[in-house]
């Protein structure tokens, strides 16, 4: 099937011009963010260990305040809006009365995240809990998914780790008793084979799902009741090569766990389940961000297909992912260190309108930095995203202090950044391809030219050409046909003397 095509693919390392906002220099780690649901001017977010920050002019501005409560306030901070415009702000705990990690604790705030209550709280049973996430229902349930460790940090092996669930049906007034959902326990080093990154997403019918990862993989779970059954066995997603707690050059530590969204939109993909992570599959100094999906419930996933759409065998690390509710649209937020040969790193936006076929990636820090490992960098980045606008968060260090930046960015504004840059002088077509497809260039001096196609996982499937040419006008062609392509997605890629001039997502 030949298609007219129009190209629209936004160059490696473009940044797209709008404004960082740094909302707090200091040491504050581990962010996340929310936007109201009915006032997109008012946005809330928190970070470690008890900042937290609210905006009532769409992040222009921001209030910076300290979270206290008599049960502790002690890092991990997870925020979500009810429908109602109720504000839940979870985080650890750590009351002097009390012990360390001994709870979790939920407080509410009523007026778009200006202040708080003191809070409720959910698993105080003598163990430790930790790295918990919520989600809000249409009806206003809140739902929360969390580690319990029998003994945080022990190599007994008798001593287990475990994802536990629990509800709140009284706008977090008082919390269910927690249950343990998960089939395979992990341990309790806190590493790879530790059950961690339960972060729950509602269905378009209420349904609960969530994943983790630990000593199974990548696995997955639901309830079709409001929590009160599960699945007798968990799902399995995918494999995570080298595990969920690996290194990267320049930070004290780093993880891959998942996040677990839904699309509840209208749009063609509603009902999709979405699980974004990232591993070392394409080896230690060559980290990815990955995406499956389930169009059944979470019955069967796909293959795992890369986010970050470059090649370059670069860093990629601490994604989160977020649904645009009003279109299906998919965002991803990570550190990228695509253009760099040493520690300096970048923040990547990336979006999908394709439900996870292909993604556009863009540049939106506006500096670059590079981290200390001697001061903790936290273990993820977050983002939100309503009706066209998305609000990124993340933490950074320039000029020897630690900060919390957000960017907000216009959905409208990433399709005219992507057309405003395409490279008129080099074409692909057409797309989608049946037999044979092309690509044209212009080069302007005696040049080493390399076309490459990859599979959305990015491993190479075939070099296409790799030879020195002459200046002047070139069209190649790609014999699909003769390369025994099976039918799918891939990426075109055209380097010039190293360097990448365009990336082309394609179908076959």
């Amino acid at each position: 099937m030949k298609l007219p095509f129009l190209f629209t693919f936004l160059s490696i390392g473009f940044f797209l011009a709008q404004q960082n906002v740094v909302i707090h220099s200091g040491t504050p780690t581990e962010p996340s963010i929310a936007i109201h649901p009915t006032n997109p001017n008012i946005l809330v977010a928190g970070a470690n260990i008890n900042n937290y920050y609210y905006s009532t002019n769409g992040g222009l501005n921001w209030t910076l305040k300290s979270l206290s409560s008599t049960y502790g306030v002690w890092g991990d901070p997870a925020l979500v809006f009810d429908n109602a415009g109720n504000l839940f702000f979870a985080h650890l705990s750590n009351p002097s009365s009390g012990s360390w990690l001994d709870r979790i604790v939920v407080q509410k705030s009523t007026n778009g995240g200006a202040t708080y209550d003191n809070g409720s709280y959910v698993g105080l049973n003598g163990k430790q809990h930790d790295k918990q996430w919520l989600a809000a229902d249409s009806n206003n349930n809140l739902y929360m998914t969390w580690t319990q460790f029998d003994s945080y940090g022990s190599a007994n092996p008798n001593d287990k780790s475990s994802i536990l669930f629990s509800k709140s049906t009284n706008g977090g007034t008082s919390w269910s008793t927690p249950i343990k959902i998960n089939q395979i326990d992990g341990d309790c080093v806190d590493q790879d084979n530790t059950v961690e990154g339960a972060v729950p997403a509602i269905g378009p019918n209420n349904e609960i799902y969530v994943s983790w990862a630990g000593p199974a993989g990548l696995v997955f779970d639901r309830s079709l009741d409001g929590g009160n059954t599960w699945l007798t066995n968990d799902i399995k997603i995918a494999d995570i090569p080298g595990g969920w707690d690996f290194s990267i050059p320049g930070l004290d530590r780093s993880n891959g766990l998942p996040i677990t969204a839904c699309d509840i939109s209208n749009g063609p993909n509603r009902g999709t389940i979405y699980v974004n992570w990232s591993d070392q599959r394409n080896g230690i100094d060559n980290t990815d961000i990955f995406l499956s999906k389930s169009i059944d419930g979470g019955n069967t996933w796909s293959t795992p297909t890369k986010v970050n759409n470059d090649n370059s065998g670069k860093q990629q690390f601490l994604t989160w992912m977020a649904i645009d509710q009003s279109n299906g649209n998919l965002y991803f937020v990570f550190y990228d260190r695509r253009s760099y040969s040493d520690n300096q790193t970048d923040v990547y936006l990336a979006r999908s309108t394709d439900g996870g076929q292909t993604f556009v990636n863009i540049k939106i820090n506006q500096t670059t930095f590079t981290p200390n490992p001697s001061i903790f960098f936290g273990d993820y980045t977050n983002i939100a995203a309503r009706n066209g606008v998305i609000h990124a968060i993340w933490g950074d260090r320039v000029g020897g202090s630690s900060r919390i930046v957000t960017a907000k960015i216009l959905d409208s504004n990433i399709l005219q950044t992507v057309e405003n840059v395409t490279d008129q002088n080099i074409n692909f077509y057409p797309n989608p391809v049946d037999k044979e497809a092309y690509i044209s260039y212009k080069l302007h001096a005696s040049s080493l030219v390399e076309i490459n196609i990859y599979d959305m996982s990015g491993r190479l499937v075939r070099q296409v050409l790799r030879e020195n040419q002459g200046y002047g006008k070139y069209i190649q062609k790609i014999d699909v046909e003769h390369l025994k392509m099976k039918k799918g997605n891939y990426i075109c890629e055209l380097k010039v003397d190293g360097v990448l001039k365009k990336s082309v997502p394609f179908i076959k």
